[in-house]
């Protein structure tokens, strides 16, 4: 994070300049090679070591802004998830400043932006419209003119993008909440399947490698939570510990806040997370003092989730079948019992009749998971059931002990009907789970698996077929494949246990 030394105000609009002045590399040689040939192939090695491509329908990827040597892998991973094909009529690209201070945020709009790989349009008339109707953009030609942490993401786009695509640049200046909401408003019309979002920034600054990993976990769970509000506490209440060396948690949060002020509250929203590391984990790293980076990728569902999966449940429904499963949990492992419960007041939601798997994990590690397909009991009764059998009945693992059971975190996907396919084309990763058949054997993997693993399509039909059905790694190839969906909800994503 970079040191605020200025204060300017922009100029309105340069749309007008007779001439248009191209932004030349500032940071190539520093933070990435300079030479093209050699960039390229820079590229080439990331992108083969970062995590494979597991998301469908990107709308927005966050990535790490710091040199190729430490977040490169990291920032591959964000823009692997992103389908090289599609075409964008625009790539919002957008980056909080490191160089100089200044009300609202600037877009470049009098020329195209240079990398060593070549020029990449800026979408002109588009950038001078939002800084003509909205007040709080301006062409501020301080802004660019050092900032690594727009140029940087420019050359991955350049490397794994197949069509043509033009940019929208934008530095944010501003280091106030208030403005990323004008930012998030104006931007929100564009905030479209049409449109590709990139948000740079790093995470925690310079604690120490055993700091940096509970900080970035922190503030990578405040961001998947889609709330402003939660990001904004989190990073107050960081601010309040002390934490050795900790300069900030997220140097880009102005960039992050207003993404999630554009993606709030909207239920065809997803923010998954990626991959992580620090610089710590590099060769050339420094443990006593490293810089976090995630890779978290924003998708967009067709439609709301009830269409996908033939329900939907509020939060307040969510945390009430979470809780069923904990105090059935503790009562069953401490005594033997299954809780009684009162179902007044229990919703429709809550007692309609589907298929459930109750998963358990410790300190991020499975612990134990089952459920059931059959969707003929009401749900409260089927996770009340999968809560014991996750929790002594998985021949995977020992029973959870009761000395455990403050450490567990608990999840639960609530399945759709299982639909037979005829082709593994019709698997979406990460949006269907598989239920593979031959004779008697048979396995499953929840959707979440393909998203936690990064497992491509064969690998996560093999190793269905092999460690959950048991039929060898092609075994899947002449038996029945199923898909269904899933509404996955966790404590952990609901805050909905103190663990």
């Amino acid at each position: 994070m970079g040191i605020m030394f200025t204060f300017n105000q922009g100029c309105s609009s340069q749309e007008s300049n007779e001439k248009l002045i191209d932004r030349k590399p500032a940071v190539a040689g520093q933070f990435y090679p300079p030479d093209p040939i050699v960039l390229r192939q820079t590229l080439a090695d990331l992108f083969s070591r970062a995590k494979p491509r597991t998301m469908e329908k990107v709308a927005a990827v966050i990535s790490p802004h710091a040199g190729y040597v430490f977040s490169g892998i990291v920032a591959a991973s964000s823009f692997n998830q992103i389908d090289p094909e599609m075409e964008y009529d625009n790539i919002f690209v957008i980056a909080s400043s490191h160089q100089v201070a200044f009300m609202g945020a600037s877009i470049y709009n009098i020329g195209d932006y240079m990398t060593p790989l070549g020029k990449v349009p800026v979408n002109i008339s588009l950038a001078s419209k939002l800084i003509k109707e909205n007040p709080v953009f301006s062409y501020n030609p301080d802004a660019d003119r050092n900032e690594h942490s727009l140029e940087v993401q420019i050359p991955f786009l350049q490397y794994h993008m197949k069509k043509a695509f033009r940019i929208v640049p934008i530095v944010i200046g501003s280091q106030s909440a208030q403005s990323c909401k004008k930012i998030a408003e104006a931007l929100k019309p564009y905030f479209t399947p049409k449109n590709l979002f990139v948000i740079s920034t790093d995470f925690s600054h310079y604690p120490t490698y055993s700091d940096a990993k509970p900080t970035d976990q922190a503030t990578c769970d405040a961001i998947l939570s889609n709330d402003p509000d939660k990001l904004l506490n989190l990073l107050s209440k960081y601010k309040k510990k002390d934490i050795p060396n900790l300069v900030t948690n997220l140097c880009g949060w102005t960039s992050v806040l207003s993404l999630l002020y554009m993606t709030a509250g909207d239920p065809g929203i997803k923010l998954n997370p990626i991959t992580y590391m620090n610089s710590g984990d590099g060769k050339y790293g420094d443990r006593s003092q490293v810089v976090g980076y995630w890779s978290i990728v924003a998708t967009r569902t067709t439609a709301h989730q009830k269409s996908l999966t033939g329900f939907s449940f509020t939060r307040e429904e969510k945390v009430t079948l979470l809780t069923i499963a904990r105090t059935t949990i503790e009562s069953y492992i401490t005594n033997r019992k299954k809780t009684s419960l009162d179902t007044t007041g229990f919703t429709s939601s809550v007692k309609m009749k589907a298929g459930v798997f109750v998963t358990l994990k410790e300190d991020g590690e499975l612990r134990g998971c089952i459920g059931r397909f059959t969707a003929d009991l009401p749900l409260y009764v089927v996770i009340q059931e999968m809560a014991i059998a996750s929790s002594t009945e998985d021949t995977r693992f020992e029973p959870v002990k009761a000395s455990e059971i403050s450490k567990l975190e608990i999840e639960i996907s609530v399945l759709s009907p299982m639909k037979k396919i005829n082709s593994i084309d019709e698997i979406i990763l990460g949006k269907h789970g598989i239920y593979i058949k031959k004779g008697w054997y048979s396995g499953t993997f929840l959707p979440q698996v393909a998203t936690e693993t990064g497992w491509n399509k064969d690998e996560f039909l093999g190793h269905c077929a092999r460690d959950k059905a048991g039929i060898g790694w092609d075994g899947w190839k002449d038996a029945e494949i199923y898909i269904y969906e899933a509404c996955v909800f966790s404590e952990k994503e609901l805050n909905a246990h103190k663990y």
